[in-house]
């Protein structure tokens, strides 16, 4: 076992775990002051449900044991049930960490991976609907699309012997495997395109329109950016799973992409407004964020900027989409996370080192990549949209109009986000 990648890989854990209460902060800003609490309970939410079913059941679905150079043929590892294999495996680690590290690592990005989807349905929808369908999408989309990425083996003179059809299997048809260093497909194209149904299948908000409603508290956007974008780095550069020069590839590319579309967007917000905001500021970060995630550690630092400038610009016009197609996505998951994933993900097409179109590579590796990014976002859009319907019609999704304008807060939780204490008494 080697000691210093276990303390990487527990580190990266721990910072990507933060990165879900920053998402909470992040979203609880964006939404109505009457609608903070709900908004920021869904992130909370999604860290108690995932974790637990994680360590159930999800971890033997995205990760079945590999045995020599052959996986194992069942889609659910029974070995892993409750995580017997990998606490066998704590004693006497048989690789650089201990599988529980790996473990522990993989679920932080189930957990903020279901937490993103529900920026989408801000201001409408009723806990205990959210966290069924949480535990479902999960479940049937999540868990198998992380294996299809990010689940993999290596035979015994260390190439890869098996992986996830995605991320390896493309590779015995085209001869180039898809690039997703992080989880552009996994997390934010498969979030986005959930995020979407979602939205389609609780309809729009009373009274949607441009300017409905203004973000309650830019400070908390601006702190859940922070803390974003601070526990991304164990996002990327953990993904390494080793403390090595890949990891520091990953680690740069994860400050300036971020900071190169973070520009972008003010830039598309001057033009377009007259002003730069603060939101603007701290949704460029966080879409150059998404596009660097499948990048980052195939990408040279020049290229990653001109990503990060891409994407920035991109998102700003993207978010707009909503109000010209007609649907409701409250806090622009889609805009941000499903269109930032794209970009990045076929971004890799034209300039990956050494497969991109740049250098000479043919387009086998943007095929793979466009492959890849729509086989995840119609898998997950069409099941969360039968999951979303199926509970819209049976025990209700969506809160009444009127308890969402006289806000949602107090009608679901039964507090406020913001009481002064002689107020109350």
């Amino acid at each position: 076992m080697d000691q210093g990648n276990t303390a990487f890989l527990l580190l990266a854990a721990a910072l990507v775990l933060l990165m879900t209460p920053g998402l909470a902060f992040f979203y609880g800003g964006l939404v109505k002051a009457k609608s903070v609490i709900s908004m920021m309970m869904m992130s909370f939410g999604a860290i108690g449900l995932i974790g637990v079913l994680w360590a159930i059941y999800g971890y033997a679905i995205a990760f079945p044991t590999v045995e020599g150079t052959a996986p194992s043929p069942w889609m659910f590892d029974s070995s892993n049930f409750l995580l017997s294999g990998a606490l066998a495996d704590a004693a006497a680690p048989a690789g650089d960490y201990p599988t529980l590290a790996f473990v522990a690592f993989q679920a932080t990005f189930a957990i903020i991976t279901v937490a993103l989807i529900s920026g989408a349905i801000a201001d409408r929808a009723k806990f205990g609907s959210w966290m069924i369908f949480a535990g479902i999408w999960a479940t049937v989309v999540y868990f198998p699309v992380a294996s299809w990425v990010f689940n993999f083996g290596l035979a015994d003179d260390g190439s890869f012997s098996y992986g996830g059809w995605i991320t390896h299997g493309l590779q015995d048809v085209f001869g180039v495997g898809v690039i997703d260093f992080a989880g552009g497909t996994a997390v934010h194209i498969n979030a986005g395109a959930a995020a979407l149904a979602l939205a389609l299948v609780l309809g729009k908000r009373v009274g949607f329109a441009k300017g409905i409603t203004v973000p309650h508290n830019p400070p908390f956007v601006l702190l859940g950016a922070g803390l974003l974008w601070f526990g991304w780095f164990g996002f990327n550069a953990g993904s390494e799973l080793a403390a090595d020069g890949t990891a520091a590839v990953a680690f740069v590319n994860t400050l300036i992409a971020p900071a190169a579309a973070l520009l972008g967007w003010l830039v598309v917000e001057k033009i377009k407004d007259g002003k730069p905001t603060s939101v603007g500021a701290a949704s460029g970060a966080v879409a150059g964020l998404v596009a660097i995630t499948p990048a980052c550690g195939s990408l040279t630092p020049g290229w990653a900027l001109v990503l990060g400038a891409i994407a920035g610009i991109i998102c700003a016009l993207a978010i707009d989409l909503k109000f010209k197609l007609g649907f409701d996505d409250s806090l622009d998951v889609v805009g941000v996370h499903l269109v930032g994933g794209l970009v990045g993900t076929l971004f890799l097409g034209f300039f990956a080192n050494g497969t991109g179109l740049v250098y000479g590579a043919g387009g086998a590796q943007l095929l793979v990549q466009a492959i890849a990014a729509l086989s995840v976002l119609v898998y997950s859009f069409v099941l969360a949209f039968i999951i979303g319907f199926v509970i819209e019609k049976t025990i209700g999704f969506r809160i009444k109009n009127e308890d969402e304008i006289a806000g949602i807060d107090q009608v679901v939780h039964g507090e406020e986000g913001y009481v002064l204490a002689d107020a109350k008494a």
